[in-house]
C-alpha cells in the first residue's frame, strides 16, 4: 500500500464530522488471483485475458468486491480502526479497475450518533481521479469506555 495513514483506533469520543482517512494501493495480478481463490469467484473476466478481451470491458478487470475491500481496510485499520464493527454498506460500481491500476480509497465521516456509537461514512474509490466506486457505510465505533 502507498500513502497509507497510521493504523490503529479512533474512538467514538474522538471522531469528528468531516474527518477522513484514505489509502492508495496498486491492484496486482496476484491480488486478483488471491481474491479469486479466497472468494471462489473465478469468473474468467478477472482471470483469462483471451476471454476478457471479448467482453464489454475489452480486458481483464479486478473483482468489484476486491476494490470494495479497500474501503473495508480504511474503516478497519484507520477510521474508526481496530475494534470497529461493520453494520452496513451500500456500493455503486461506476467503472472497472484493471490490473496495475492505483486505487485511492477514502472514507469521510458524515454522521455521528454518540449514544449508539454509530458512525456513517461516505466512501469512494477512484483511479486517476475518476471515481470507480461510491457508497456509504454504517459502523459501530469502539469506545474508550469499553476498552
Amino acid at each position: 500500500m502507498l500513502d497509507n495513514l497510521p493504523r490503529g483506533t479512533i474512538c467514538i469520543e474522538d471522531i469528528e464530522m468531516g474527518m477522513s482517512r484514505y489509502l492508495r494501493k496498486v491492484v496486482t495480478d496476484e491480488d486478483i488471483e488471491m481474491f479469486a481463490q479466497v472468494s471462489t469467484d473465478r469468473n474468467p473476466v478477472h482471470l483469462d485475458d483471451d476471454y476478457a478481451r471479448d467482453t464489454i470491458f475489452e480486458g481483464r478487470i479486478a473483482h468489484g468486491m476486491l476494490t470494495a475491500g479497500l474501503i473495508s481496510a480504511v474503516i478497519g485499520e484507520q477510521l474508526p480502526g481496530h475494534g470497529t464493527v461493520y453494520m452496513g454498506q451500500s456500493l455503486k460500481f461506476l467503472a472497472p479497475v484493471r490490473p496495475g491500476d492505483t486505487v485511492y480509497a477514502e472514507v469521510k465521516v458524515i454522521d455521528i450518533d454518540m449514544g449508539k456509537r454509530r458512525v456513517r461514512l461516505d466512501c469512494h474509490c477512484s483511479v486517476d481521479g475518476k471515481k470507480v466506486l461510491v457508497g456509504e457505510a454504517t459502523v459501530l465505533a469502539p469506545s474508550r469506555k469499553f476498552d
